[in-house]
């Protein structure tokens, strides 16, 4: 009768297809015999980004700390970070993103990271060249259509409420 020890079994093939598989494909459009190109890490957030924010569904960028900084950024420089929420990371050509969103309240979730990994994946693809290995998306929220009737309400009436005094 034989038994499963580790001397009588042979995982050479596993671990020669393991070894095979970790090792990244050369990036050709990037390398080439005239010379290399790099591009930043920063130049990948802000396309992710932008390309995160196309996506039907998308209500924002970002967890809860980034959107407060950002909503204090925009009132000091008013200028909107598109990066806000985006952590990018470019190596060799290959280039992982991680974005996290604030989706629309009734949208499909699951179908909306689909759309967003695959918006990101060719607008970063088609203006840099890098080969994208993964998108993964967060959800750290889903906006409510009340939310922004609560907004507006607040906004029409003067000082938020407060009763003045004569």
């Amino acid at each position: 009768m034989a038994t499963n020890t580790p001397e009588n079994t042979s995982n050479e093939g596993a671990d020669s297809a393991a070894s095979e598989a970790n090792v990244q494909k050369r990036n050709d459009v990037l390398e080439t015999e005239h010379g290399s190109t790099v591009i930043d890490d920063n130049v990948v957030g802000k396309i992710a980004g932008i390309a995160a924010r196309e996506v039907s569904g998308v209500y924002n960028l970002g967890g809860g700390a980034a959107r407060m900084w950002g909503a204090v950024r925009e009132s000091l420089t008013s200028s909107t970070n598109v990066q806000q929420g985006v952590n990018v990371a470019v190596e060799n050509g290959h280039a992982s993103v991680a974005v996290a969103i604030i989706a629309e309240y009734g949208v499909a979730i699951h179908e909306l990271a689909n759309a967003i990994r695959e918006n990101i994946t060719i607008a970063v693809t088609r203006m840099t060249g890098l080969i994208v290995d993964r998108v993964d998306v967060t959800v750290h929220d889903v906006h409510l259509p009340e939310d922004n009737s609560d907004n507006e309400a607040a906004q029409a009436v003067p000082n938020n409420g407060q009763v003045l005094e004569q």
